[in-house]
């Protein structure tokens, strides 16, 4: 306890100091409000003391500086991607925002930290069916991958939408009994308990101030700053973008495409024409009419894709209209990076395609998107295998690379070997 006072009465003298500095800097003259934001494109330097920069260093040896921050803000967007649901993010509040992501103590037994369900390693996704909570608690669904949220129409957030946007939703698996824990019910912790015990860990105090002006830690704060790195999450470095950067529109053939992959992409974007039967005569598969090219956000008008069952239960459930984008739904070895849908039910591309072969339209299903069931029945694609092996080769090409190495998006604390 003595060498942690003599730190912070180390930082305790800063206070003066840092009063001086200003802008998106790790030291900020005046707290910053929870819903601004910076659009400051490159990496700020700053002058610090030595008391902060030792407890950052104890923590997080080099991975987090206190004299200058990873360019979260200054990620190259394409300028055929479009669609955005929110401001640029902050070079500070991202920065905050990895710890806090990464930091097991923000469950009730410090076992649990949001990358343990989304992991960079598989697009911020999680290998396992039921991603595991506190005290063996598991997600009522399969966790959905976290690559560029910030690009798409839709808003809501979870596989329902109950979240009418990320920041409302960041909170919530913090908060639930099940995954993270601090509930306030059944003899847990609450959100506010929280909040203490970040205050005293040593690092918190002196991150606060950084990006805020001053050590006060709320939830508010904590929302944003989550927010704000998670908005960070891109992958725009795909096959896929180096040919979109080379013609005019999604429709031309991409130069370095194969012809496999080019026809995929048509069969992709076109739609399908359909008999009196619901088969398909002739056109495309007709993805993009609710996987949106360039950016493959889902049509905010989206009903679900009838896949109704629910995860480890039984019975139905018809609310989940919301799906991740579909790039880097496969990882770099061409193997998806995760199980997918809401109930992690398919576990390849061919399945996936296949799924959407043969819709069938049943009574239990009230909310079955319109465009699965032309005429009124279940669609039926007549699918053929070197379809299916095209469109498999082009969504192979949605799959980016820094996205799974990029060191800003790590874990930033030191650990020892697990």
């Amino acid at each position: 306890m003595q060498t942690v006072s003599k730190r912070w009465l180390g930082v305790l003298l800063l206070v003066g100091v840092l009063s001086a500095c200003g802008g998106d800097t790790p030291f900020i003259a005046t707290p910053t409000s929870p819903s601004s934001s910076t659009t400051t494109t490159t990496p700020t330097t700053i002058t610090t003391s030595t008391p902060a920069q030792e407890i950052l260093t104890q923590t997080f040896g080099t991975n987090i500086s206190s004299t200058a921050y990873a360019n979260y803000a200054g990620a190259a967007i394409p300028p055929y991607i479009t669609k955005s649901n929110a401001d640029n993010v902050s070079n500070a509040k991202a920065t905050l925002g990895r710890v806090l992501f990464y930091d097991k103590n923000l469950s009730v037994d410090t076992t649990i930290a949001c990358a343990s369900c989304h992991q960079q390693a598989i697009a911020f996704s999680d290998s396992a069916l039921a991603s595991s909570g506190v005290q063996g608690g598991l997600t009522g669904r399969h966790s959905m991958r976290l690559v560029n949220t910030r690009f798409s129409s839709e808003s809501k957030f979870f596989w329902d939408e109950r979240a009418a946007s990320l920041e409302d939703q960041v909170l919530q698996p913090i908060q639930d009994h099940n995954e993270m824990g601090f509930s306030g019910t059944l003899g847990r912790l609450a959100l506010a308990d929280l909040l203490t015990r970040l205050a005293a860990l040593d690092y918190y105090p002196v991150l606060f101030q950084q990006v805020y002006g001053d050590t006060t830690i709320t939830a508010a704060r904590i929302q944003e700053s989550l927010t704000h790195f998670v908005r960070s999450i891109v992958s725009f470095d795909s096959q896929y973008d180096l040919g979109r950067a080379q013609v005019g529109s999604d429709n031309a053939d991409f130069p370095n495409f194969t012809p496999q992959e080019n026809t995929g992409k048509s069969l992709f974007l076109t739609r399908p024409v359909f008999n009196a039967q619901g088969q398909r005569t002739s056109g495309g598969l007709g993805c993009n009419g609710c996987h949106r090219a360039p950016e493959f956000d889902i049509d905010p008008n989206s009903g679900n894709n009838g896949i109704i069952g629910r995860l480890n239960a039984t019975g139905f459930d018809l609310t989940n209209t919301r799906a991740p984008t579909l790039r880097d739904v496969a990882g770099p070895n061409g193997a998806p990076n995760s199980p997918m849908m809401h109930t992690g039910v398919i576990t390849t591309l061919q399945a996936a395609i296949g799924h959407y072969g043969t819709i069938t339209v049943g009574p239990n299903n009230t909310n079955l998107d319109q465009r699965l069931r032309p005429g009124g029945v279940g669609q039926q694609l007549q699918l053929t295998a070197p379809e299916v092996n095209a469109l498999m080769a082009f969504l192979k090409t949605l799959t980016g690379q820094a996205l799974y190495t990029d060191t800003k998006w790590s874990d930033p604390f030191v650990r020892s070997s697990p």
